[in-house]
């Protein structure tokens, strides 16, 4: 009786260990993934002398208030993130427009070299950005757009991810949706706005996340084509942040703030569409 009493606690125990044990590492994954940001936020407390300290300090420090109010007020991190947000949006919504009207065009539409255009398209997605700098930036001067907002936007409107994204989408969706919609004589643009658009909102979460975060992090392209300050990106804000302050060094509890304070909206907008940008990547299951 003894020996089955064991084995009953054994297999009563062994599915639950198994669980903890799996929650366990998942936690101390993310908690090793996340520990950069955890260190940014604790720092970004504290003053120069308690970030100075041997051994350092992990608690929350004495100069929160201050480091952000510096932060926010010296390196005018407010103009800077209006500008890279309106720039962040503007690409968002133009790239999935371009993007939608592109995979439609792939998938539902016959024409010449159709195959080959398609793969000219995901070509483009293996140039890397120092290929294409250097001719984009004399196009772009020579169309007298240098150190505006156009130079910003434009050049990020085409989307060869977004293509690809809304074509193997578009795919997926049964043949027989689109007899009916031709038979009911659905055009292109309805067929597009009416039946495809509410069966691609997962997709376009996902672009949406992708595209806002990328144009987000933009730090060579508008360190190259802008030159004032009052048109300039949030990340050039970032880079100034670790400039020497006014007494010769440089603050990083200071600098931690202003990281801390920058990294806000992608975070938001992240956990707004969290649930679009899974499902877009068939990370989840469809309920």
């Amino acid at each position: 009786m003894a020996g089955k009493k064991k084995m009953l606690d054994w297999y009563f125990w062994r599915p639950r260990l198994s669980t903890l044990s799996t929650h366990l590492v998942l936690f101390l994954a993310a908690l090793f993934i996340a520990s950069p940001i955890i260190f940014a936020v604790i720092k970004s407390t504290q003053s120069t002398a308690q970030i100075s300290t041997y051994p350092p300090q992990f608690g929350i420090g004495s100069s929160m208030a201050e480091n952000y109010k510096v932060a926010w007020q010296r390196y005018n991190l407010g103009r800077l993130m209006v500008n890279t947000f309106g720039v962040a949006i503007s690409v968002m919504v133009g790239k999935t427009i371009l993007s939608l009207l592109a995979a439609l065009a792939l998938v539902y539409f016959d024409f010449r070299f159709k195959g080959l255009i398609f793969i000219f398209i995901l070509v483009t997605l293996m140039m890397p950005v120092p290929v294409r700098i250097v001719p984009l930036f004399k196009f772009v001067s020579s169309l007298g757009w240098g150190n505006t907002f156009w130079a910003l936007t434009v050049p990020f409107l085409a989307s060869a991810t977004g293509t690809f994204l809304f074509r193997q989408h578009f795919m997926s969706i049964p043949t027989s949706l689109v007899d009916a919609a031709r038979v009911d004589g659905v055009g292109p643009m309805r067929f597009l706005w009416q039946i495809l658009l509410p069966m691609s909102m997962n997709t376009v979460g996902a672009m949406a996340v992708i595209e806002f975060v990328y144009l987000w992090n933009q730090y060579l392209w508008p360190l190259i084509i802008i030159s004032s300050n009052k048109n300039q990106m949030i990340q050039m804000g970032v880079k100034q942040l670790t400039v020497s302050g006014p007494e010769g060094m440089v603050h990083w509890g200071i600098s931690m703030a202003g990281v801390v304070i920058t990294m806000l909206p992608p975070l938001i907008m992240f956990i707004l569409l969290q649930e679009q940008f899974m499902r877009g990547f068939a990370l989840t299951e469809e309920k």
